[in-house]
């Protein structure tokens, strides 16, 4: 597999990444069920003071249709990058696209969230712009990367190299 094709699909796979999310915080997109489950639990609750509260637990069918549809997404992103990686077998298939998201979850924590969520007033929920603290929280998002990111790593990789050995 050749490294400077790996970089350039991490370059690219953090600005589809980064598209994503601008994409999934415009208008009221954000105050969805499964957009309000990745704010931290301090802003959720100043924000379910005054709107109405949804379920926003792991278990809420909004949350899990997003993660799963998530998962699907990065699947396939993540099977054509192996292909374009030449990827032969299970193993290169799983630690590509292992690796890829293990970039990708640190490019979101270190830079979308470390940076752009806390000082963007984009991703601030309405009610929530007085809680600057609240935004910065490092070590939130820092958990969340690591469990249940990890999993959720896991997933399309296991995916990928299954696919890699199905698909000729």
């Amino acid at each position: 597999m050749n490294t400077w094709g790996i970089l350039m699909e991490m370059a690219a796979f953090a600005a589809l990444f980064t598209g994503i999310v601008f994409w999934g915080s415009r208008d009221d997109k954000k105050y969805s069920p499964a957009g309000i489950h990745n704010y931290p639990p301090d802003i959720q609750e100043e924000y379910f003071k005054t709107h109405e509260r949804v379920d926003v637990s792991y278990a809420s069918k909004s949350v899990i249709l997003a993660k799963t549809c998530g998962v699907l997404l990065f699947t396939g992103i993540l099977f054509l990058c192996a292909r374009i990686a030449g990827a032969a077998t299970f193993w290169q298939g799983f630690w590509l696209a292992f690796g890829l998201m293990a970039w990708i979850g640190l490019y979101d924590t270190c830079f979308l969230d470390w940076v752009l969520f806390a000082n963007m007033k984009r991703f601030r929920l309405e009610g929530t712009e007085h809680m600057d603290k609240a935004y910065h929280q490092k070590w939130f998002h820092l958990k969340g990367m690591l469990f249940p990111g990890t999993v959720f790593a896991l997933i399309p990789a296991l995916l990928v190299g299954w696919l890699v050995t199905c698909i000729p």
